[in-house]
């Protein structure tokens, strides 16, 4: 984090909410979209036969591809490697716009 940023965030973030803290970073980040880590993992002896596991939210590809990295070498995960997707999100958008049914 630059001096800049620091100075920032010491004198006048200190007196607002989480919230609003958040939302200006990420003005000042200019950042549009975020990366999400996911692991599913399949077992008929889980209860719907599947597990999801969100593993991380990151600010770019390359830092959610270094976090699967990681993980992909622990315990449960290194037996799925191919249980990793990393999914992007635009912030500030909807990502489901239609109703659902339960069946």
């Amino acid at each position: 984090m630059g001096k800049f940023y620091k100075t920032f965030y010491r004198f006048h973030l200190n007196n607002i909410s989480h919230l609003k803290k958040y939302n200006l970073i990420m003005k000042l980040l200019k950042l549009e979209e975020v990366f999400i880590l996911w692991h599913t993992h399949f077992d008929d002896r889980l209860e719907n036969g599947e597990d999801f596991k969100l593993i991380g939210v990151y600010s770019s590809a390359k830092n959610a591809e270094e976090a699967m990295n990681r993980a992909s070498k622990l315990e449960g995960f290194k037996d799925n490697l191919d249980g990793f997707e990393i999914s992007i999100y635009k912030l500030d958008s909807d990502n489901w716009t239609s109703g659902f049914i339960t069946q």
